[in-house]
């Protein structure tokens, strides 16, 4: 149900690579489908919760989307053998493990586990 005021979407940049090469990544390592609008925009459903970083040295400079995975290691092998730049290793936190990458356009994301 969408709800006023309650985060309901989140659109990256893909200037950084081809949208081909972007949903071609994704796809692959992630399993996502796209729906494609006009040349220069795909679409994406794939859930949506958030949180906010208030240390200075562990915030990232921009907005860090963050997606979970119920098999970590495999996940990482996935993005990498997929084109993906793992950015941070595998590396424990409270409450899990995750690692950051990014995909062919530049952005940043982490994948996290329990």
């Amino acid at each position: 149900m969408k709800l006023t005021g309650k985060l309901d979407y989140l659109e990256l940049p893909a200037t950084g690579g081809t949208l081909d090469s972007v949903k071609a990544f994704y796809s692959a390592a992630l399993g996502w489908s796209f729906t494609d609008y006009g040349p220069t925009y795909s679409a994406f459903a794939e859930g949506l919760d958030g949180g906010f970083q208030a240390d200075a040295g562990e915030a990232a400079a921009k907005p860090l989307p963050v997606l979970y995975s119920e098999a970590l290691e495999e996940t990482l092998a996935a993005v990498e053998n997929a084109g993906g730049v793992i950015v941070k290793p595998i590396f424990s936190f409270p409450g899990g493990q995750r690692f950051h990458f990014t995909d062919p356009a530049g952005n940043e994301l982490a994948v996290w586990g329990e």
